[in-house]
């Protein structure tokens, strides 16, 4: 649904993004990961036809951005990072405004716009005035705004800034629900713990150049080496530590008693095996789980270098 090749944009002697080439596939949330100035909101301004190239190319739905930029734009709902809203108008006039400027009959649009009402819970706020909305409502009514047209693509940009947990919290539901529904989503974000659980792609950017990109297990494995497990027991912490730094496949043991952290050479069956083993000897196991790298660790790792 979104395929770049070779996007690259400059401001005099700045290069914002250099050489980017990407593959989102259709049904995809592609979490697009980096620090403020990586080059996320760049690239997103160009998908969303706001921003011209310095060379490069990018299709969404098989249109070419750069010369069919009217059905790109049929093909997107693209919210941006900071958006206004028309003083004045309700709720309901908002979204009927917009859907109008995608050219939706007037005999249709009371229908979507009651849809889409439904859809992002603003039914009750349907004759507020934009204004008085709060920022986590703001910010439902913009989301609401980029589906009137019922786009394939949804490009969003940090759509969580500035809200407090609850309203975050909801955000994330909204779009497991327009996930749900076939929507192709790509996020920018550089919170990376509201992407963890959404998306099941990502790519990580740094200073215009993209790092790394594909589903999010290859790329976290990408990162690490071994395996990292902990366990903990309920007593006889001297009997594990020893237990552990015997089996020559456990490196990096780190012990805080009852908890030991440990890196692990093997596959799932030697996981396992080490887990029998160690009930078997008398180790009191209370639990022994892997530890899964967060995107934290991921980000680090990749842009600094550092080996987890």
């Amino acid at each position: 649904m979104i395929k770049i090749r070779g996007f690259t944009k400059r401001y005099g002697d700045l290069v914002a993004v250099s050489g980017l080439d990407l593959d989102i596939e259709k049904g995809d949330v592609f979490g697009f990961i980096g620090p403020n100035g990586a080059g996320k909101t760049t690239t997103i301004r160009f998908l969303a036809t706001l921003l011209k190239p310095t060379s490069g190319q990018a299709w969404i739905n098989g249109y070419p951005v750069t010369s069919r930029p009217d059905d790109v734009k049929r093909s997107i709902g693209f919210m941006p990072d900071a958006f206004g809203v028309y003083d004045g108008m309700k709720v309901w006039e908002f979204l009927d405004f917009f859907a109008a400027a995608y050219g939706i009959p007037k005999s249709k649009r009371l229908a979507i716009v009651s849809d889409v009402m439904a859809l992002l819970d603003l039914t009750s706020k349907r004759d507020a005035l934009v204004q008085t909305l709060s920022r986590g409502m703001q910010q439902r009514l913009c989301l609401a705004k980029t589906l009137v047209h019922d786009p394939p693509v949804l490009i969003l940009d940090e759509p969580a800034s500035g809200l407090d947990p609850r309203a975050r919290v909801e955000i994330k539901a909204l779009l497991r629900e327009l996930q749900r529904m076939g929507k192709t989503i790509m996020i920018s974000s550089h919170i990376l713990s509201e992407l963890a659980d959404l998306c099941n792609k990502i790519g990580i950017i740094e200073k215009g150049k993209l790092l790394a990109a594909g589903p999010v297990k290859d790329v976290v494995a990408s990162v690490r080496q071994h395996r990292v497990i902990m366990v903990e027991v309920t007593g006889e912490a001297e009997k594990c530590e020893i237990f552990l730094a015997h089996d020559p496949r456990v490196k990096n043991l780190t012990a805080a008693p009852p908890q030991f952290r440990f890196e692990f050479q093997g596959a799932d069956a030697e996981v396992a095996e080490l887990h029998r083993g160690m009930v078997t000897a008398g180790v009191p196991v209370l639990w022994f789980r892997e530890v899964e790298a967060d995107l934290e660790e991921v980000f680090m790792t990749i842009t600094k270098g550092i080996v987890a």
